[in-house]
């Protein structure tokens, strides 16, 4: 008789900008990875906003089935890694120093929980560079001797498909970007 054996699938750890994006996310992941969300956002404000996207994420995980870690708010940490980039427009400088800061903070989080690789949510939006994004994570890669997973998430209707999926679950979906800079 022939027995299949099975192994357990490698262990992604996924940054999380915000639960309506990790659905579509999770869902193309799944297959081949055991998931973690990382919800790390220091950039998001005010805090009230943070504390409604951290619970959407949660939310996410739980109805989806994938745990996620949620570390404590520290939104000084992000004004210190944009500070002298305020005024610039969003999808700037300042967003791609956004970008690094928080896939940095994943990069160094699946080191210490033994996980080999990370990727993001950031690129099913269509307001933000793929290409930035992958630039930034292949950097990263390199620097912390992970695997950084560069799948543009917005191909195949991703963006569609996680509107759909967090409507259907009842997610919380911000109107801004996040930070205090994007808000108007």
């Amino acid at each position: 008789m022939d027995q299949k054996k099975e192994y357990p699938k490698p262990k992604v750890l996924l940054h999380i900008c915000c639960g309506p994006d990790s659905t579509a996310v999770y869902e193309r992941l799944e297959s081949q990875y055991k998931v973690i969300g990382y919800f790390h956002n220091p950039n998001i404000y005010p805090k009230k906003e943070y504390g409604k996207r951290a619970l959407a994420a949660l939310e996410a995980g739980n109805t989806l089935g994938f745990h996620v870690v949620i570390p404590e708010y520290n939104p000084e940490e992000w004004l210190k890694a944009v500070k002298g980039l305020e005024k610039e427009p969003e999808g700037g400088k300042r967003c791609e120093k956004c970008f690094r800061h928080n896939l940095e903070a994943t990069a160094q989080k699946a080191l210490e929980l033994g996980i080999s690789f990370f990727t993001t949510t950031l690129t099913i939006s269509p307001h933000k560079s793929s290409d930035t994004i992958f630039k930034i994570g292949r950097g990263l890669s390199e620097e912390y001797g992970i695997v950084f997973l560069d799948i543009d998430f917005k191909k195949k209707d991703g963006f569609k498909r996680s509107v759909k999926m967090s409507k259907h679950v009842g997610l919380y979906r911000q109107k801004y970007c996040g930070c205090e800079y994007s808000k108007d």
